[in-house]
């Protein structure tokens, strides 16, 4: 009778510890390349009508084939780069200096310069709408905002915040959503006339890095690196509809229109992947192992493959006055780029 009950129990943690493994992504790493050079990165963007990947790097833009990863160009003169963003009907894209407080126009065929645009302090994640042809920068130091004229290069207005702004979105329609480091919120605005029309308080969500937004069911996803959270919100009145455990250190996130899944980057060196399975009902599904100082993450429509970067890293220097908050030292030459997707 016992030797019965112990294969039963034996029968049905197997049936459980297979029925869990179907709760996975499929996604794993596809490909990695080791870019090289040295300094350090924040965000990576993909233009998935010309296949080009736009890596920051230290004081310059690396220029990689999305597919190959093969090495096209190279953007120099970008001090603290942060974001970019190409804009293929304008033929044109920017980039974030947040070193040199100001914005690279470039040629997207050329990879030449077209202009520099002057900044707030610190700019940081940058945002394009379509809908108002408008390039918002998201100042984080100086808690400003300014928008610049996508076709003119010219500086429309810059705007106070109210807190730190990262990342941005927008629903296509006129509304723009952002992240508010420091305020723990996302303000909301009218495109057009810049009018701030509400602020979204994320509670218990703290420290939100990555944003992304779900265009059918109005649900935007914010990332919360202090809580490592991710806090779903109804884009419209802002409430809150689910909040799930993330990873350490989080800083990029997107959503798959075409999976329903959410994914955000965690500089601890991890990737969550979470499924929406109805407007409000999600559930964690997966977690990727990455590399750590994998933060940062972009996401190729087309593919539907994640890129994220990181290097290989050393010690972490005592804090100091100067430096309360130091960095692990990053070792020359193991820059890398890694491609995340399902295998075919």
């Amino acid at each position: 009778m016992k030797r019965s009950i112990f294969i039963l129990l034996l029968v049905i943690c197997h049936s459980l510890c297979g029925f869990s493994q179907t709760h996975t992504s499929g996604i794993e790493l596809l490909k990695k390349t080791v870019i090289g050079g040295e300094g350090g990165w924040d965000y990576v963007s993909v233009s998935s009508e010309d296949r080009r990947l736009y890596v920051s790097h230290n004081n310059q833009v690396e220029v990689l084939n999305a597919d190959t990863h093969e090495k096209i160009g190279v953007i120099p003169n970008t001090k603290g780069v942060h974001g970019i963003c190409a804009i293929q009907s304008l033929g044109k894209g920017f980039i974030t200096n947040g070193k040199a407080n100001n914005v690279t126009v470039f040629d997207i065929k050329t990879l030449q310069p077209l202009a520099q645009i002057a900044t707030d302090e610190d700019p940081d994640a940058l945002l394009y709408d379509p809908f108002t042809n408008r390039v918002f920068i998201f100042n984080n130091d100086a808690k400003s905002i300014t928008v610049i004229d996508a076709l003119s290069n010219k500086v429309i207005k810059t705007f106070n915040a109210g807190g730190n702004p990262e990342a941005g979105v927008t629903d296509g329609a006129g509304t723009i959503y952002v992240n508010l480091e420091d305020a723990n919120e996302i303000v909301v605005f009218d495109s057009k006339t810049l009018v701030i029309k509400k602020r979204f308080k994320l509670s218990p969500g703290e420290e939100p890095t990555g944003l992304a937004y779900d265009k059918q069911t109005h649900r935007l996803f914010s990332t919360c690196r202090k809580s490592q959270l991710m806090m779903v919100m109804d884009a419209d009145d802002g409430n809150v509809v689910a909040r799930l455990p993330i990873g350490k250190l989080t800083d990029g996130a997107i959503f798959d229109a075409q999976s329903k899944l959410v994914a955000c980057s965690n500089g601890e060196g991890t990737i969550t992947i979470v499924k929406e399975l109805a407007p409000d009902k999600f559930e964690v599904v997966d977690t990727i192992v990455t590399a750590r100082g994998a933060k940062t993450l972009a996401f190729d429509s087309k593919t539907e493959h994640l890129y994220t970067v990181t290097a290989q890293l050393g010690d972490t220097p005592a804090p100091t006055a100067a430096n309360p908050k130091p960095r692990p030292a990053i070792i020359p030459g193991t820059f890398m780029l890694l491609e995340y997707g399902k295998k075919l």
